[in-house]
């Protein structure tokens, strides 16, 4: 362990230097480490935490745990959630001031709680290694915020279900959505009958659109899963399109009041209960009418999770299992269409999916 340069210290700071490092040698505390963490103690969570995010951006493999989605939800949990902790050193943060931040979020919204907890607790981890803290994690579930006053994070699917429409009443919403006039409504509808993400949709640009083949390419930056989803469009959805390339201005298929510019999921949402006075639902619960709809009419579930853009099987499964099995779906949502538009249909042959072989 250096002392430091000669002259600037001198032979009697550096035996008082030596003793002190002994002193602590003789305490069970590494001299060097203690020097690294007094070193560090003006290092704030918000300083490290934009290193840390940083460099999960260049060093993950792996497209799924880091895409542009991911990076803006994780500067979301670590700047606005996270706000109280940024200007305070790493090694003054305690279990309170965790507390201070998950306690506003855990039962209004304790999906983000969650993640925002877990979050800061992967950056307080790395400061450890980095030997700029010491002690446990407070932002440690297991064996620690567990046994405080916060409930514990459900994974009962049910407590995370957002409010969707029957199926059997999306024809009724579907004529009633068709009366009005805008981009909106369009939007809504495409929606409805592609059984994609609010995002997805409101993002989507033409050159996405292959009209000869009727395929729906969203981009992997878009998708939940960062993999390209291809939707197989119907006759209902083609209809959709038509219409709104006679409002084409620029390159959003749904583009919002301003040149270039586009609706917001929120104002798609607004637009659904007030514009539409519809309570009880909510654009992203049309994906579970969906699938209640698969249920109902025997759509193999290979086939009704693909559509929707869902990780189907096991990790071994899917290591295996790489087609899309696009043309199965395409019966499937013409088939959607046709209901939700309340035509009947008796021509279309739905496909049960193939069996992956491991």
């Amino acid at each position: 362990m250096g002392l430091g340069p000669f002259p600037e210290i001198r032979l009697a700071d550096a035996r008082e230097k030596a003793r002190d490092a002994r002193k602590l040698v003789k305490s069970g505390t590494d001299p060097i480490d203690a020097r690294r963490i007094e070193a560090a103690s003006s290092v704030t969570f918000g300083e490290f935490a934009d290193e840390f995010m940083a460099g999960l951006g260049q060093k993950t493999k792996d497209t799924r745990a880091w895409n542009p989605k991911h990076k803006k939800q994780w500067e979301e949990s670590l700047t606005k959630h996270a706000a109280l902790l940024r200007p305070m050193r790493l090694d003054a943060i305690t279990t309170e001031h965790i507390l201070r931040v998950l306690k506003p979020l855990w039962n209004r919204v304790p999906a983000t709680a969650s993640r925002v907890r877990g979050r800061i607790e992967r950056v307080l981890d790395a400061a450890r290694a980095r030997k700029l803290r010491s002690g446990d994690n407070p932002a440690a579930w297991r064996g620690h915020l567990e046994h405080l006053d916060l409930a514990k994070p459900s994974k009962n699917a049910d407590d995370r279900r957002q409010p969707a429409m029957p199926w059997a009443d999306v024809p009724a919403f579907i004529a009633k959505l068709r009366k009005r006039e805008g981009v909106a409504p369009m939007a809504l509808e495409f929606l409805v009958l592609t059984g994609a993400r609010s995002g997805e949709v409101l993002g989507a640009k033409w050159d996405e659109i292959d009209l000869d083949a009727k395929v729906w390419t969203v981009p992997a930056a878009r998708t939940k899963t960062a993999k390209v989803h291809r939707v197989p469009l119907s006759t209902a959805a083609m209809a959709v399109l038509d219409r709104a390339r006679q409002l084409r201005d620029g390159d959003f298929i749904f583009p919002g009041r301003r040149r270039g510019g586009r609706l917001t999921p929120t104002g798609l949402a607004i637009f659904m209960r007030q514009g539409m006075k519809i309570d009880g639902a909510v654009p992203h619960g049309f994906r579970s009418s969906f699938r209640d709809w698969c249920s109902e009419h025997g759509i193999a579930r290979d086939l009704a999770e693909l559509s929707l853009a869902h990780m189907v099987g096991n990790k071994t499964e899917q290591a295996y299992h790489r087609t899309d099995l696009l043309e199965q779906r395409r019966p499937v949502m013409e088939k959607w269409g046709q209901h939700c538009v309340g035509e009947t249909v008796d021509n279309v042959v739905l496909f049960q999916a193939r069996e992956v072989v491991s």
